[in-house]
C-alpha cells in the first residue's frame, strides 16, 4: 500500500518533494478512513491504482499551466483533486462537497501535506460563485445533471492547452448517456495511458465550456 512506483512509473518527473507527499497519502489515508469512511474498505489497500492513478489520468489527457484555477465537484476524500493538486503546485484548486466530515478530512490530508494551492468548502456546486479554468470530478452523477450543475462555472478566455470546461473520470460505456447532453465532447481512454486492468473501461470526458 505504501509503494508508489505506480505513479512514478507513469509520472517519472516527480521532485523528491512530490514523491514524499504521495508516499504520505496511504497512510494519511488509512487513518482517517478509520474515522470517516471516504474510500470503500476493500479499496483501501489499492489507494495508489484505483484512487491517486485514476485521479492523475486527468494530467495525461492536459497538463495545466501555472495559475490555472481548477474546480474539483463532489470530491468526497480529496479525489481528483489532491493528487492533481501534489502534482501541479502552482494550479489553483478549489474542492467542494455536500457533506462537512469529508472536507474535514480534505483539509487534514492539505495541511499534512503543506499543500498550499488547495481550498476545501462544504457547498454544493450550484451554490458557488466564483469562475474557473477547468471543473473536475470522479462520476458524481450523469453528465446531463452535472453539467445543469456547473454550465456557468468555467471562465470565458482559455490560457491552456484545452479551452475550458468539464474533465470528467468515469467508466464504462458513455455513448448514451453523453448523447443525453447534446454538446461536443472527447473520450480519453485511460487504457491508452495505464496498462493495469483497472482502466480497461475508465475513460476521461472532455467537454469544452
Amino acid at each position: 500500500m505504501n509503494d508508489i512506483s505506480i505513479i512514478t512509473k507513469y509520472f517519472p518527473a516527480l521532485t523528491d518533494r512530490q514523491q514524499q507527499q504521495f508516499i504520505q497519502l496511504a497512510p494519511l489515508y488509512k487513518e482517517w478512513n478509520d474515522k470517516i469512511n471516504v474510500v470503500s474498505r476493500k479499496d483501501i489497500e489499492n489507494i495508489y491504482a484505483n484512487h491517486v492513478l485514476h485521479s492523475l489520468g486527468i494530467a495525461k489527457v492536459i497538463s495545466f499551466v501555472p495559475g490555472t484555477d481548477i474546480l474539483d465537484v463532489g470530491t468526497g476524500g480529496g479525489f481528483p483533486g489532491i493528487p492533481l493538486a501534489i502534482l501541479f503546485p502552482e494550479v489553483n484548486f478549489h474542492l467542494v462537497d455536500s457533506i462537512g466530515k469529508k472536507i474535514t478530512v480534505v483539509n487534514e490530508v492539505a495541511a499534512a501535506l503543506s499543500l498550499k494551492n488547495v481550498s476545501a468548502e462544504q457547498i454544493r456546486a450550484e451554490q458557488l460563485k466564483g469562475k474557473y479554468d477547468f471543473i473536475v470530478s470522479r462520476a458524481v452523477t450523469r453528465m446531463k445533471e452535472f453539467y445543469g450543475w456547473i454550465n456557468n462555472k468555467t471562465k470565458r478566455d482559455s490560457k491552456n492547452s484545452l479551452d475550458n470546461g468539464i474533465l470528467y473520470l468515469k467508466g464504462g460505456d458513455l455513448e448514451e448517456e453523453m448523447n443525453e447532453l447534446k454538446r461536443p465532447y472527447s473520450i480519453y481512454h485511460l487504457s491508452d495511458y495505464f496498462r493495469e486492468e483497472f482502466f480497461e473501461t475508465k475513460h476521461v470526458v472532455y467537454v469544452p465550456l
